[in-house]
C-alpha cells in the first residue's frame, strides 16, 4: 500500500496564519496551489516580458510541493521560524527529514523522479521565484483580510510588501503594477458591471 498521495491529501487540514485572527481560514493545500500559479505568473513575466530564461515548469513543481513537510510538522508561524538562526536552521533540518519520510512512501521508481521537486535546489533561480511567489501569496491574503475589514493584517501587509520590494525582482514589480490592483475589486467590478 502506497501512502504518499494520502499524505499530500492531508495538506487540506493544516491551517496557516495560526497566530492571527482570519476572516477566512487558509490551508497549505490551497496555499500551495496559489504559490504554484503565482510562481508560474512570475516566471512567465520574467521570460515573456523581460526575456529571461527561468524554467517555469521546474518552479511550478517546486511551488506545488513546497509545503509538503508541514503534513508532519504543521505550519510553524513565521515569527517563530525566524526567531533566530539556530531555530531556523534546526527547523530546516526537521523539514528535510519530514519530506524524506513522506517521500519514502513512494515506489522507488517514482521517488527518484519526484525527490528533486520535493527537495528543491535552494540556490536555483527557480527557487527564488517560488520564494517570491510564496510572499506574494501571503501579501494577497493580507489584502483579502483587509478588504474584509480585518485590521489584524495591517502590519503583515506592510512588512510583506516591503520584503517583496526588497527583492528587487522585475517580475514582482511588474506583477504589483499590473495585477495587484485587481485584487481590491469586487466581483461586479472584475466583470465590468
Amino acid at each position: 500500500m502506497e501512502k504518499f498521495y494520502a499524505y499530500l491529501d492531508r495538506m487540506k487540514f493544516i491551517r496557516r496564519w495560526q497566530l492571527m485572527r482570519s476572516t477566512r481560514d487558509e490551508n497549505i493545500m490551497e496555499h500551495s496551489q496559489s504559490v504554484a500559479v503565482l510562481a508560474h505568473a512570475l516566471c512567465t513575466i520574467e521570460n515573456g516580458i523581460f526575456g529571461g530564461h527561468v524554467d517555469a515548469e521546474r518552479a511550478v513543481l517546486y511551488a506545488l510541493y513546497h509545503e509538503v513537510s508541514e503534513v508532519m510538522t504543521g505550519d510553524l508561524p513565521t515569527p517563530v521560524k525566524y526567531f533566530n538562526s539556530g531555530i531556523h536552521g534546526e527547523y530546516e533540518k526537521l523539514e528535510t527529514l519530514a519530506v524524506e519520510k513522506i517521500a519514502s512512501t513512494l515506489p522507488e521508481e517514482m521517488r527518484t523522479l519526484l525527490l528533486p521537486s520535493l527537495l528543491p535546489d535552494k540556490s536555483s533561480e527557480e527557487w527564488q521565484f517560488v520564494k517570491a511567489a510564496d510572499r506574494l501569496s501571503a501579501y494577497i491574503k493580507c489584502l483579502e483580510e483587509l478588504r474584509s475589514g480585518n485590521n489584524e493584517f495591517v502590519q503583515a501587509e506592510k512588512s510583506i510588501g516591503a520584503s517583496l520590494r526588497e527583492r528587487h525582482m522585475r517580475a514582482v514589480d511588474y506583477f504589483f503594477e499590473h495585477f495587484i490592483p485587481a485584487f481590491s475589486l469586487t466581483l461586479d467590478e472584475l466583470e465590468g458591471l
